[in-house]
């Protein structure tokens, strides 16, 4: 099971054009394993997955698995509101060599209960690779019931899920319930720490964009039941979970890293850089949370 803190990392872009920055993009890789970051997700919603054509989707995933050369565990992301090209990303990441795979719950098209389940159950039985399910209600607008999550816990490569609700309750209902081998992940960073303690795996994180040794800490204490600890380094990082969304993710964490000197601030339409008016809230929870790139003016 992969445990501890998971980096949501972002696709760096570089020029007008946008392209993809495939040198920033290998040292973003080589940074987070030299600071103990457990495993990486490629091209989820902080990779801006949903500006990417299906090729750039499948090449990143593939240049993530080689950069990182067997040195920390990969998770691709490869959910889709249609099961056909969950099914074409999920087979793709397979065969890159990817860990396992972070599925999103089918967005705007809004299914049923039972869709989700068929959804997921289609995939879990066509592609060989160990699955993640991700419930982030407030982006997709469909919220996976606890019910389906434990039907589907019972598939044996269905192997846990990224609760990105903030609901404590629900994710406790989760825990309680699952099957021994089932992980559950915070996909909320202000919460992850409670989650953790709550008997949760681990926390696959925006934050630790910015911060991955101390997020990468914090997770070790809280799943080492280490309250006090725990407590002490994410009270460090709290004004940056919260600055990290002050405009949709992920405008505000591509700036802080060009701020480190790590990317280029871009962004692809219609996502655009963080707006003037944010820049100093950033960079003051970054001071406080005591960024070691201090490229900061």
């Amino acid at each position: 099971m992969i445990r501890g803190s998971i980096v949501a990392l972002v696709t760096p872009f570089c020029g007008q054009s946008c392209k993809v920055d495939w040198e920033a993009l290998k040292n973003l890789v080589d940074w987070h394993i030299s600071e103990g970051t457990n495993a990486i997700v490629a091209v989820g919603t902080t990779g801006e997955s949903s500006t990417l054509n299906v090729a750039e989707h499948q090449k990143i995933i593939q240049f993530v698995v080689s950069a990182s050369d067997g040195r920390i565990p990969i998770i691709a992301g490869t959910g889709a509101n249609s099961t056909n090209e969950a099914l074409e990303l999920t087979a793709s990441a397979k065969d890159a060599g990817a860990d396992a795979c972070l599925l999103v719950t089918p967005y705007y098209n809004k299914p049923t209960q039972e869709g989700l389940h068929q959804h997921f159950k289609i995939i879990a039985e066509s592609i060989d690779i160990k699955q993640i399910l991700y419930n982030v209600p407030s982006r997709t607008a469909c919220n996976i019931d606890v019910d389906t999550v434990l039907r589907l816990a019972s598939l044996s490569r269905v192997v846990g899920i990224k609760e990105a609700s903030g609901d404590l309750e629900r994710a406790a209902n989760i825990i309680a319930n699952r099957p021994r081998d089932f992980a559950i992940y915070s996909g909320d960073d202000p919460t992850a720490r409670k989650l953790m303690l709550l008997g949760g795996d681990g926390n696959i994180s925006v934050t630790a964009n910015i911060v991955p040794n101390s997020m990468a800490l914090m997770c070790d204490f809280a799943l080492a039941r280490d309250e006090d600890r725990a407590y002490e380094i994410d009270s460090s990082m709290r004004e940056l979970h919260d600055a990290l969304f002050v405009e949709s993710n992920p405008i505000p964490v591509k700036w802080a890293l060009s701020e480190m000197g790590m990317i280029e601030n871009t962004l692809r339409l219609p996502l655009t850089p963080l707006s003037d008016g944010f820049h100093e809230r950033v960079q003051l929870a970054m001071l406080r949370a005591k960024i070691k790139q201090k490229i900061l003016t």
